[in-house]
């Protein structure tokens, strides 16, 4: 595949990657540069040139930025013509976010994933990070938002917590259960229990905390009341994770529109909750919790590498 990809000798291609594809291998996405940390690194263990060699990406581009067409032999073998043009990629989560609002949404919206774990990015116009707490920032596409900061920076912060709907499933709530217990839950209401959802020890966000233990008692005889307490302290870590990301720097401090994908994005009581959670925590009636219509990361993909062209 590597040899039908590029267009001449293999001793002469250049790699190419992007910038979110690249930001765990230590790429610095603040200053588009490989750091000298990652060469002398490369360097002590033989590698001479580590960049020449391929070892890492020669360039490393904006998502949706054009790298050049395809080769000869993949437009034939594709049937496609060989002035398709090849753009810079993503990563898939970042792809769900460009399928969840598109490519040109403005600073606060926000996107939260409710699947097995939670997962929530925002846009920002300033960048974070804080190891202790599991955040980090992607680089935003430079076209893609039209109210970014006078620098022509904007970020997708966010993390990823251990916590999510994979404790029901542990806790052998069905789906029928789930849908007929949470009629019955007052998303305008708190219940007296505090939980924290593991299904195991660890957590990653809003703290990163390896021996952070489940909390998942005292369990109530009924169980409307116990996946009540459950969903609540789903949502406490989704709120406090925007709280991180506030105290951190993230610019606006709060949420505007948040938009859930995953299987929990189908229980609107569960919406209703959160929605109220974020609301009261920022003292602010106009932060809105929505489901996404769009979440697959290949319909995201689409819209970043369209978005080149408009």
């Amino acid at each position: 595949i590597r040899k039908k990809c590029g267009s001449g000798p293999l001793q002469k291609r250049v790699i190419r990657s992007d910038w979110h594809n690249c930001l765990k291998l230590g790429y610095d996405v603040r200053n588009l540069e490989w750091p000298s940390w990652i060469e002398a690194c490369l360097q002590d263990a033989g590698i001479s040139d580590p960049i020449g060699a391929g070892v890492v990406p020669v360039q490393v581009v904006s998502p949706g930025e054009p790298i050049g067409t395809i080769s000869e032999d993949v437009a034939k073998e594709y049937g496609l013509p060989q002035s398709a043009v090849v753009v810079g990629g993503t990563t898939d989560s970042n792809a769900a976010f460009f399928a969840a609002v598109g490519a040109s949404p403005d600073m606060g919206t926000a996107v939260t994933s409710l699947g097995s774990t939670l997962a929530m990015k925002k846009l920002s116009s300033t960048y974070v990070e804080d190891a202790s707490r599991g955040i980090y920032s992607h680089r935003f596409p430079s076209f893609a938002n039209e109210e970014e900061d006078a620098d022509g920076e904007a970020w997708l912060v966010g993390g990823a917590s251990n916590v999510g709907c994979a404790v029901l499933r542990q806790l052998e709530f069905s789906n029928d259960e789930l849908q007929s217990l949470s009629a019955g839950i007052d998303p305008s209401s708190d219940i007296p229990l505090s939980y924290y959802p593991l299904t195991k020890k660890g957590e990653r966000f809003p703290v990163a905390d390896s021996e952070k233990e489940p909390i998942l008692e005292p369990i109530p005889s009924n169980r409307g009341e116990y996946l009540h307490g459950i969903l609540q302290g789903i949502s406490d870590v989704e709120r406090d994770g925007f709280i991180a990301l506030g105290e951190l720097g993230a610019t606006p401090s709060r949420p505007g529109t948040v938009w859930t994908c995953g299987g929990g994005s189908r229980n609107d009581m569960w919406m209703k909750m959160r929605e109220r959670r974020l609301t009261d925590t920022f003292e602010d009636d106009s932060i809105k919790v929505m489901k996404a219509e769009n979440t697959e990361a290949s319909f995201g993909a689409a819209i970043l590498a369209a978005a080149t062209y408009k």
